[in-house]
Parts: structure tokens; C-alpha cells; sequence
């Protein structure tokens, strides 16, 4: 049973800096994709970055040259640098595994970390 798990949230003051952590197991497949999602009250889930097996990597306009997203295949770990952080950062980040299978996508998320900026 495939299992992710965030650490790193926490408050902030704004300017501040946040390393964001995703730990999975219960791997035997492929993973195709993996990213970081946000989650702020009263809007939708939005995607903050993301990055696929060959490497490339993705960001949301409000994030990039702010975040960095990283992923560690040996261990099988998802990190994310956020710098400069902004109240609008706020919210719970969710960690995202993609499995393509057939042509199928299979995701698979953790329960998420909450990062709260304060101004």
C-alpha cells in the first residue's frame, strides 16, 4: 500500500523560508510524476510544482524563482524549498504520486502539511 507522508510545514513570517518533505513507501511501480499541490481555504487545489521521471520540472507562475522542487530517487522522497514566502503561500500542501498503467493514471496523495504566512 503506497503511503505519502509531508513534514516541514509551519509559520512563517513573510520573506521567510520552508523546506517541505514527502516521504513515500509502499512502492513497487514506476512513479511517472511527482509534485506538490496547495490547498487554501475557500479555493480550489492548485498545483505549485511538479516534476516527471525524466527530470523536468513545472511551476505555477505565482511560485517560480521562489520554489524548488526536488526528488530524491533512491529514496524516494519529494522535497520543496519555498524562499520568499507570501501570505498568498498559505494553505495545506499536499504531496502528489502519479502511476501511469495502461494509459491509465493512478494518484496517490498524502495527508498533507500546513504552511501559514503571516505578514
Amino acid at each position: 500500500q503506497v503511503h505519502l507522508v509531508e513534514s516541514g510545514g509551519g509559520l512563517v513570517q513573510a520573506g521567510g523560508s520552508l523546506r517541505l518533505s514527502c516521504a513515500a513507501s509502499g512502492i513497487n511501480f514506476n512513479i511517472n510524476a511527482m509534485g506538490w499541490y496547495r490547498q487554501a481555504p475557500g479555493k480550489q487545489r492548485e498545483l505549485v510544482a511538479s516534476i516527471i521521471s525524466g527530470g523536468n520540472t513545472n511551476y505555477a507562475d505565482s511560485v517560480k524563482g521562489r520554489f524548488t522542487i526536488s526528488r530524491d530517487r533512491a529514496k524516494n522522497s519529494l522535497d520543496l524549498q519555498m524562499n520568499s514566502l507570501k501570505p498568498e503561500d498559505t494553505g495545506v500542501y499536499l504531496c502528489n504520486l502519479v502511476h501511469v498503467y495502461f494509459g491509465k493514471d493512478y494518484n496517490y496523495w498524502g495527508q498533507g502539511t500546513q504552511v501559514t504566512v503571516s505578514s
